[in-house]
């Protein structure tokens, strides 16, 4: 498959300050470090984590929404990692995000059909007030809203409504890449769905390629191609949909995965869940080697809280950054259907 983006050691520290008037650095926030990963045309690619492991730090980066402090985002051929605001005004319109609020990511004071059509102001693109028009109520069809509420208030829209109308702006002007962040997480659970449907819909439709956030394991896996699993600011494991839900190689996925509920009774009793131990560790002083090392229950002193694990191929073809990945067994006893 072709890349459409490729990332490579992509770093982003928010520095700390301390002072009023003379402020001196005291230390940084990793909120990513070292990341690596391409995002291939027309696939949908999945970032999992708890909160605050960068995942949502990662999708601002790819999209230049936050300059990274080092590391290239290569679009296409070209490094935008740098890039000024005029060489990224005409990737905006390749480059999308849908956003996680409904209801904070939509200007209050502005009619619908104002907002989907911004893109088309911004990008100076048909100027004629009832061509646009047009175009936006046709936009608001494709996504399931009634193209009639062209005037209406997002305060009038249910939420679900509203993460239509964030939809529907996105795609206003055909992009080629759509960054979802946790875009159903503020839903209804009969809701999401609908939306996630609907993204697919357009994927479909639009050839879009996806990066779609979320914390939801279930949701995930419904929409992902692969997965790559971010535990505080670094990639620790990334593979297929399917064998990153029946075989995770890394502790980290396994212990996520033991926690994703089974419908099936028996698969259910049978399963070892995982509880790690401890809070997560700060981002402003991560653990030395590997950051996971300090809640693994493969830890092995001397040598996982010396070394760095790097991502290399595992069996199965996962991509693990772990020193002891899990085995079949343990695997077996976390996820069941790898058994079965």
């Amino acid at each position: 498959m072709t890349a459409l983006v490729e990332v490579r050691d992509l770093v982003k520290h928010f520095p700390i300050r301390k002072g009023i008037i003379f402020q001196k650095q005291v230390g940084a926030v990793q909120a990513v470090d070292g990341v690596s990963f391409d995002i291939n045309e027309g696939e949908t690619l999945g970032l999992v984590g708890e909160s605050g492991c960068g995942k949502s730090t990662t999708a601002r980066l790819v999209t230049r929404l936050l300059e990274p402090t080092s590391g290239s985002i290569i679009y296409k051929g070209l490094d935008i990692a740098h890039a000024n605001r005029r060489r990224l005004l005409p990737l905006r319109r390749e480059m999308q995000m849908v956003f996680q609020d409904p209801y904070s990511s939509l200007n209050p004071r502005k009619t619908v059909g104002t907002i989907i059509g911004e893109p088309f102001e911004i990008h100076g693109i048909e100027h004629d007030k009832t061509k646009r028009r047009r175009l936006v109520q046709d936009l608001m069809e494709q996504v399931g809203l009634n193209p009639e509420h062209y005037n209406r208030l997002p305060y009038e829209f249910s939420g679900g409504q509203r993460q239509r109308i964030g939809v529907a702006r996105a795609i206003a002007l055909k992009p080629k890449l759509i960054v979802a962040d946790e875009p159903v997480s503020a839903l209804d659970v009969s809701i999401q769905a609908q939306i996630l449907n609907l993204l697919r819909d357009l994927q479909r439709e639009l050839g879009l390629t996806i990066v779609f956030i979320a914390h939801d394991l279930s949701v995930v896996r419904h929409m992902c191609d692969r997965i790559a699993v971010m535990y505080l600011g670094k990639i620790v494991e990334l593979a297929d949909s399917q064998q990153l839900y029946d075989h995770p190689r890394h502790p980290y996925s396994g212990a996520l995965l033991s926690a994703v509920p089974v419908p099936d009774p028996r698969l259910a009793r049978e399963k070892q869940r995982q509880v790690l131990t401890g809070d997560v560790p700060s981002p402003t002083n991560p653990p030395s080697a590997c950051r996971f090392h300090t809640r693994c229950p493969k830890y092995v002193a001397g040598h996982c809280d010396v070394e760095e694990p790097l991502l290399e191929t595992k069996q199965g073809g996962n991509v693990v950054a772990c020193h002891y990945p899990l085995t079949d067994d343990e695997i077996a006893a976390r996820v069941p259907t790898a058994a079965a």
